[in-house]
Parts: structure tokens; C-alpha cells; sequence
């Protein structure tokens, strides 16, 4: 799909194409039909819009995006996994997406000394090690970053309100390669991706082998602000 997808970027068409299995999360099935590089590759195309929605809040606005763009494709990159519908309530609301990245929380007292984001279905996985750092007195930002390129056209002004320049220790989280995130978490930041190819294996195995967990998570956070 490579040469249309490229294609439609390249024509200005307004297409939206809507992938799933999005992960290594489709374990049984084998390294095959893990995508760990294509969300790189997608993301590389000039033109291109990638989203990739954590919730289906976030899908249906994602959804939104998409057909109101009019100057250009958008890619939609959806999971086949079971993630949780994120509380409103106690996050911010999912129409952040419009903005590609937005401040699901901040989480402890004073400003944060650190910030988690991540993408799709690892959005779940950041905020539950984010309450237990929060528990262990880390203050810490909590980041939906479901399209870079949306982000990417934002003001410096509401860039700067989501990443604050002052907070250094960032950690990003994706089950993907991590090629790309330096630009979001910088020179002191971190990344947790998987820069090779997955393995045969329950997803849960899986993802923990690969070190995807919320236990591992806070460990790298601590690493980045201890």
C-alpha cells in the first residue's frame, strides 16, 4: 500500500486510510505482523498526516480530523487490542487531539519534573505508571501525542504550554521503533520502543519481554528525574 498511500500525499488527495493491528500486541501471529517500523515510515512521508488515537474518544475525533482535512491524506492507525476508554472526568477532553498532542493530567504537587507521552493503546500504560510515581511524590505531566504532525503545526506558544522547555526529563513510550521521538523528548530526554523486531509469543508476554510494562516505565522515569 506503500505506492498509494505515497501517492495520494504527493496529489494533495484528501484520502484517509485506516489501518489496524497497529502493534506487537498480535502476538501469536509472529515478528510478520508486528509493524514495529511502519509507523516511522508513514510518518516520513512529506504530506502526510498520521494519527494514532489512544481511546474511542480519541478515535472519533481523530475521525473528525480526517474528513475535514482537504489539503491532504490522513492516515488512521488503530489497535486490535482491548484499552480502556479514558475518564473524561479526570482527563482532559479528547478533542486535544485536533492539536496533535494536548495535557491528559498533571499529577502531583508543584510543576512537573517530568513528562510521559505516548501514542495509542501505550497511552493507558503511561498514565497508570504516571499514579505511581505521583505516589512516590514525582510530579509529572502526563502527555496523548497521537499525531506529531498536528503537533508539529501548532504555535510555538501551545507547543511550549504541552512541553515546557524548562521540564528536561521526558520519557516517551511506543510500541514501535524509536526513531523520531528525539525531536519530542530532547538531548536529556528518553525513549522506550522496540528498535527490532518482535516475537512470536501472548501479547502480554510479549510486551513484557520488550519491557512495555508500567513497572518498567516508572523504573526508566525514575532514572530520568533521580
Amino acid at each position: 500500500m506503500r505506492e498509494p498511500i505515497r501517492l495520494s500525499a504527493l496529489s494533495h488527495y484528501p484520502s484517509i486510510w485506516v489501518f489496524t493491528h497497529d502493534s506487537i500486541g498480535v502476538g501469536e501471529d509472529g515478528p510478520t505482523h508486528q509493524p514495529v517500523e511502519h509507523l516511522a515510515t508513514l510518518r516520513a512521508i512529506p504530506g502526510m498526516t498520521v494519527i494514532r488515537p489512544a481511546d474511542a474518544n480519541e478515535t472519533a475525533v481523530a475521525w473528525k480530523v480526517a474528513v475535514e482535512r482537504r489539503h491532504g491524506p490522513t492516515l488512521l492507525a488503530l489497535t486490535r487490542q482491548n484499552v480502556p476508554t479514558l475518564d473524561r472526568s479526570l482527563f482532559a477532553p479528547a478533542d486535544g487531539l485536533e492539536r496533535g498532542a494536548y495535557v491528559l493530567a498533571d499529577l502531583g504537587d508543584g510543576d512537573p519534573e517530568l513528562i510521559l507521552m505516548a501514542s495509542g493503546s501505550e497511552v493507558s500504560l503511561i498514565i497508570e505508571a504516571g499514579l505511581r510515581l505521583a505516589a512516590e511524590a514525582v510530579a509529572l505531566r502526563l502527555v496523548s501525542f497521537p499525531s506529531w504532525e498536528l503537533f508539529a503545526a501548532q504555535d510555538q506558544v501551545y507547543r511550549e504550554s504541552v512541553l515546557p522547555t524548562m521540564t528536561k526529563a521526558r520519557l516517551a513510550v511506543e510500541a514501535g521503533v524509536s526513531m523520531g521521538w528525539e525531536r519530542w523528548v530532547g538531548e536529556k530526554g528518553a525513549i522506550l520502543g522496540i528498535d527490532r523486531f518482535g516475537a512470536s509469543a501472548p501479547s502480554e508476554v510479549v510486551f513484557s519481554e520488550f519491557g512495555l510494562t508500567i513497572g518498567n516505565i516508572v523504573k526508566r522515569a525514575l532514572l530520568l528525574v533521580r
